[in-house]
């Protein structure tokens, strides 16, 4: 893989590529107009059938890297639930009780994991009298006011020719960071993040709770490759959009399998407690995109029961790709020859010469380099262009997979230089710069206030107020309140008036 200097100024989207085919007389449109749109989707969101149903047991990516304030250790984040909607209430997000979280490394190449990092969950639940996720504000995980919480365990399972050799528990009950449900409810939620990020005794870290998606895209791409049409690429997706992630950083030699062998392959899956009582697999993950626009309909499901020691049932996929002839299809962009054997150097063995392991097995893994250090500057084409920190080196945060991918699959390494994307080259929100690195969770209450109020005088503040004990000096009764919301109009009178007796009446009763 021969890295490619590219500039910003020199990188042309795919609108601009295409946009440019159109002027010329390019692309024939004939045929686009009788296809039917697909349905939308997301790098590993909702990627096969059966998982798309079961949201808390379906991955949506992996991020393997060095950690860039600790490149002596190496950090890996698997998420899961695809598209949480903040305001996603009464019950939010919490993690599956009957469900193994599982994280893979391989660290000698051969596609049987030798160390496997387990997370379980369980779910506290102070009140059942309410339907409140928090009957409060939420200052602390222990907050009383925290009516659901989670905490977590981890096991470390050590495996030879995939038979558990040993296991060690790492951590009991670690609180989990809630569903941020907005400001009233969680006044500083990055408290609430730096409390659940846990300290083990073997100098790893871990983290498990909301986060904002890191995945960054445009999803028209589903829509017949953005329909024919690409005046409308280069909106974010995902903005706003939560997860749950589950972030591991370890000493990097406690995963490798020498200082000569640094190479790691990782991976997530799910396991879910079936009918009767045994676990069985049924979501994986490893690099992006593969089982999405890689695996068609019928290996999909396969796919996210089997392991990497299977994978060349699925190597036709790869060899013989279906999105470049789309793309061919669509816009005219010739395919490149098959079979596609440059991918599967790339996707399946990891880079010869950057993070190909000796006698590597293709397999899907996320395959890292732990010996690369971080660079200060991270470019987000990553081994594209030049910067071999970065994906399909591991992949870190700010990482454009999509674009990188994008090119790869359309025969940059093959001689056919392009600058294909889809123009969404960063995340809505900045990540973090120490673990758990990913940022925080887009609020509930993230929308405007509510008409006929203003800040620091709007409907959040005065139930803050309606849940203030009875002789507390707040020196606010029913019609006090009521008056100064008399802009709300007559409806909302009566709704904040009723409201509020039946707040008083649950503290009361319940609190």
């Amino acid at each position: 893989m021969t890295p490619n200097s590219r500039s910003g100024a020199g990188r042309r989207s795919l609108v601009t590529l295409v946009c440019g085919a159109l002027a010329a007389g390019g692309l024939a449109a004939a045929g686009v107009a009788t296809l039917e749109p697909g349905a939308a989707s997301a790098s590993s969101h909702r990627e096969a059938p059966l998982i798309s149903g079961t949201p808390q047991y379906d991955n949506t990516d992996v991020y393997a890297f060095v950690s860039p304030d600790k490149p002596d250790s190496t950090t890996i984040v698997a998420n899961w639930i695809p598209f949480e909607e903040p305001a996603g209430g009464p019950n939010f997000f919490p993690f599956a009780e009957d469900a193994q979280y599982d994280l893979h490394i391989d660290n000698n190449g051969d596609a049987q994991g030798e160390l496997l990092f387990r997370y379980t969950f369980e779910t506290q639940t102070k009140n059942d009298k309410t339907f409140l996720y928090n009957t409060g504000p939420v200052t602390s995980l222990d907050d009383p006011d925290l009516n659901i919480t989670q905490t977590y365990d981890i096991e470390l399972i050590k495996l030879h020719e995939q038979k558990v050799q040993s296991k060690t528990k790492l951590a009991d009950d670690v609180p989990v960071a809630p569903s941020n449900v907005g400001k009233a409810s969680m006044p500083d939620y990055a408290t609430l993040r730096a409390q659940a990020v846990h300290k083990l005794t073997s100098g790893a870290q871990t983290f498990a709770g909301q986060a904002d998606d890191p995945f960054f895209l445009d999803l028209r791409v589903f829509d017949l490759l953005y329909g024919g049409n690409l005046t409308e690429v280069g909106n974010d997706t995902l903005k706003g959009y939560n997860v749950n992630s589950i972030a591991l950083q370890v000493p990097t030699d406690m995963i490798t399998e020498s200082h000569e062998q640094p190479i790691v392959g990782i991976w997530s899956t799910t396991q879910r407690k079936n009918a009767q009582g045994y676990y069985s697999q049924v979501s994986r993950l490893g690099s992006p995109l593969v089982n999405e626009v890689v695996n068609p309909l019928k290996d999909k499901d396969k796919f996210n029961a089997s392991a990497p020691w299977d994978d060349a049932q699925f190597l036709q996929n790869v060899t013989n790709p279906e999105l470049p002839k789309l793309i061919e299809g669509i816009y005219k962009i010739p395919a490149p020859d098959e079979p596609r054997n440059d991918l599967v150097d790339v996707f399946l063995k990891g880079v010869e010469g950057l993070n190909q392991p000796p006698e590597v097995r293709p397999a899907e893994e996320l395959r890292l380099n732990t010996s690369i250090k971080p660079v200060a500057e991270p470019k987000r084409l990553g081994v594209l262009d030049g910067d071999n920190a970065g994906f399909p080196n591991g992949r870190r945060l700010t990482d454009d997979v999509i674009d990188a991918s994008l090119q790869v699959v359309e025969g940059e390494l093959l001689g056919a230089k392009n600058d294909l994307g889809d123009a969404v080259d960063k995340n809505d929100k900045d990540f973090e710069h120490a673990f758990p690195y990913v940022a925080l969770p887009t609020e509930g209450s993230r929308g405007p206030l509510a008409k006929g109020t203003t800040e620091g005088n709007d409907v959040r503040s005065q139930i803050g107020d309606a849940l203030t004990p009875a002789g507390s000096g707040a020196g606010q009764d029913d019609t006090t309140l009521i008056a100064a919301s008399a802009g709300a109009g007559a409806a909302g009178i009566l709704l904040i008036g009723a409201g509020l007796t039946w707040w008083r009446r649950m503290r009361d009763q319940a609190y």
